[in-house]
């Protein structure tokens, strides 16, 4: 927000506060109990980087859709997704979303309305364009919003759908959570221009860029956003930018591997919004919220603990061929 400007509905940010504490201290017991070896798959923290999935997905109507990456906890927690369920997947149990099969990196919750994830960079992206394609067939004035890291953004996938919804005016939003990083590699030496919204403008497709992670300015875009696509004036692009905090896979910090340095993460981890939004609540709600958080995540790794791994008989199901 611009100094100045009027601090948001008390409403407003409790509700995204609660959505942002729930979802970092369900990766950070995730990080927690990792190392334990009862998680069965590879972790990609959102932490760092839930804001974005917050502010988007508080800007949706219920009945949206939305696709996420790999580093896709905060987008499913985001949009509605159950954690007993995503706590049982990555536990390869049976109670899992996926049914234990997919773990951390293949969330999917459609009573959410969340589309999946994928461990395949940039796979996603066509995948939601074509649901965006169903929903203006069907009418209803739904938008799709498919989330992608920069990373993500140098695969043909990614400019093939970005054309192909921009030439038939689809109700879907490209979200970037622009890191900087695809895995240890920086922009510096992977993009030789560094303005994604102008590549994106070239194929006739509205880009705007939050620089500072400011979660009420990610909402504020969305929902401009949204409201234009739902009037049939096709697709945009949002870039985030942001920082994880952890290493690319796992729940270590990664400063001593010699391609990024703590110093710059030191400005992300100051204007980080989970604090920021604490402090903009009385002190005994915010308490209360992240006691509400506590239990919620302690059920959820109790639920998953509890449950049961699938059976012999499971590997036969949803497959195409025996």
């Amino acid at each position: 927000m611009a100094p100045g400007s009027e601090l948001p509905p008390q409403a407003l940010v409790e509700r995204l506060y609660r959505s942002l504490h729930f979802i970092r201290h369900a990766e950070e017991e995730v990080a927690r109990i990792y190392p334990s070896d009862q998680i069965k798959s590879p972790v990609h923290l959102s932490i760092g980087q839930e804001a974005i999935s917050v502010g988007v997905c508080d800007a949706l109507n219920t009945d949206d859709v939305v696709g996420g990456t790999y580093r896709g906890h905060a987008v499913y927690l985001a949009k509605g997704g159950d954690l007993n369920a995503m706590m049982a997947e990555m536990y390869g149990k049976i109670t899992g979303c996926a049914r234990g099969k997919g773990g951390s990196m293949h969330l999917v919750g459609m009573d959410h309305f969340v589309l999946g994830t994928s461990a395949v960079v940039a796979t996603t992206i066509p995948v939601a364009v074509g649901y965006a394609l169903a929903l203006k067939r069907e009418g209803k004035g739904r938008v799709a919003v498919t989330f992608f890291g920069d990373g993500a953004s140098e695969e043909g996938a990614f400019y093939e759908s970005l054309n192909f919804a921009a030439l038939h005016k689809l109700p879907i939003l490209f979200v970037c959570e622009n890191n900087g990083f695809a895995i240890h590699e920086p922009l510096s030496k992977r993009w030789a221009a560094h303005d994604l919204c102008r590549r994106v403008e070239g194929f006739g497709v509205p880009a705007t860029r939050v620089t500072d992670g400011d979660i009420f300015a990610i909402r504020t875009a969305t929902a401009a956003t949204a409201a234009r696509m739902r009037q049939g004036n096709g697709p945009e692009l949002l870039e985030c930018m942001t920082y994880r905090w952890k290493e690319h896979v796992g729940p270590n910090e990664d400063f001593n591997q010699n391609y990024r340095d703590a110093a710059e993460a030191a400005p992300w981890i100051a204007g980080d919004q989970v604090p920021r939004l604490a402090a903009m609540l009385p002190t005994q709600l915010a308490a209360a919220i992240e006691a509400d958080s506590r239990v919620r995540v302690a059920d959820a790794v109790r639920f998953a603990e509890e449950s049961p791994f699938p059976t012999f008989e499971e590997l036969h199901t949803h497959v195409y061929a025996l």
